[in-house]
């Protein structure tokens, strides 16, 4: 099958999206399709394994001659795959180009809008015509089905590689905590300071803790300060963005991963933590309960100071954090790419035949 994936976001920036339309790829040019990605994200032209269409924009908006593109080549592609945010001005345009063209379209949302955010899917809707409505998540898809009634919305999951992230266990450390994000407020990485400091505050006294908050992001300065301000420098460790296989030795000796955002569409880094082996202490309003369930994978709360408080029992209980580590090691998530990619080809063939085109020619 002939895919074009479409994100604004790609690499070489680095986030949920970029890697996951890259991974994706990956997994369907290694299942035998052809896959072409398209972004507004300036860099090099190609991956070694799919060609990459770099098209003009300012400031992230696309310029008229990326339409011209867009529509002078979506006949090559049987399927369409946008994947958009809340502002995705390339993928909500290719998605549009590619149904008006008769291309049968997939469109997946990533992000999960807050209560306050003005969204108008039903206009979307009634602009992109038949397109495939998917969600990342069970949260996201509610959020889409209750705006757009009458409307299937399936679920795509964004995938893992469970395997990849089991290192072996590195012992004789303090018991450490980790969280690693883009650091923006949407995220909450100054509320995970105060938090890590009242996990402190909780355990038995001389018990020897350390955190460490990885990424980069513009609340860089200002978790840093806050960190300097509440005298926790010396347990506290910020060493800013890290590769995967960075991420992958830091898990290896750490005990417990914490993702304090509210409004998190699916947690891949959650997720990655998870199949290292690391219980997940997260907020039950995002989509972080699709792979953590409470009480056996982790905990989900509703809180800072029940974060901190279950965080606090968890690190004290040697027994349980021992009994979710082994538990989260051994077993796999339902999105492993396997699974992943099944779901992603049943819902390009699906979107390809109400197209009324052909599937003659895909594998």
């Amino acid at each position: 099958m002939r895919i074009a994936l479409v994100s604004d976001c790609f690499l070489p920036r680095v986030g949920g999206i970029e890697l996951q339309v890259h991974d994706l790829a990956r997994q369907l040019v290694r299942a035998g399709h052809s896959v072409t990605v398209l972004t507004t994200t300036a860099g090099p032209p190609a991956t070694t394994t799919f060609p990459v269409v770099r098209l003009p924009a300012l400031a992230g908006i696309p310029l008229p001659a990326a339409a011209d593109v867009l529509r002078n080549g979506m006949s090559r592609f049987d399927v369409v795959h946008a994947h958009t945010s809340l502002i995705s001005p390339l993928s909500w345009q290719a998605a549009r180009i590619a149904q008006a063209g008769g291309v049968g379209t997939v469109v997946t949302l990533h992000s999960l809008p807050g209560p306050t955010v003005l969204w108008p899917p039903a206009w979307l809707d009634r602009r992109l015509g038949d397109v495939g409505w998917t969600a990342v998540s069970d949260v996201v898809a509610d959020v889409l089905r209750r705006s757009l009634p009458g409307r299937t919305v399936d679920v795509l999951h964004n995938g893992i590689d469970a395997a990849a992230w089991r290192r072996p266990r590195r012992s004789g450390h303090p018991l450490t905590i980790v969280s690693t994000m883009r650091l923006t407020r949407r995220k909450r990485p100054v509320a995970l300071v105060r938090t890590l400091e009242l996990i402190r505050d909780q355990l038995p006294p001389g018990r020897a803790v350390r955190a460490i908050l990885a990424g980069a992001g513009p609340q860089a300065q200002t978790v840093a300060a806050e960190v300097r301000r509440r005298g926790m420098s010396e347990w506290v460790r910020l060493p800013g963005r890290l590769t995967r296989h960075e991420l992958q030795q830091l898990y290896a000796g750490a005990d417990v991963y914490l993702a304090p955002a509210e409004l998190e569409s699916f947690g891949v880094a959650a997720l990655e933590a998870r199949c290292a082996g690391l219980p997940v202490v997260a907020m039950a309003s995002g989509g972080v309960g699709e792979f953590v369930r409470h009480g056996i994978e982790g905990f989900l709360v509703d809180s800072d100071t029940a974060m901190a408080a279950t965080t606090a029992a968890l690190l004290t209980d040697r027994e349980l954090l021992a009994r979710m580590q082994v538990h989260n090691r051994s077993t796999d998530p339902v999105m492993t790419w396997d699974d992943v990619v099944v779901r992603h080809l049943a819902a390009y063939r699906t979107q390809r035949a109400l197209s009324g085109l052909s599937l003659a020619s895909a594998p």
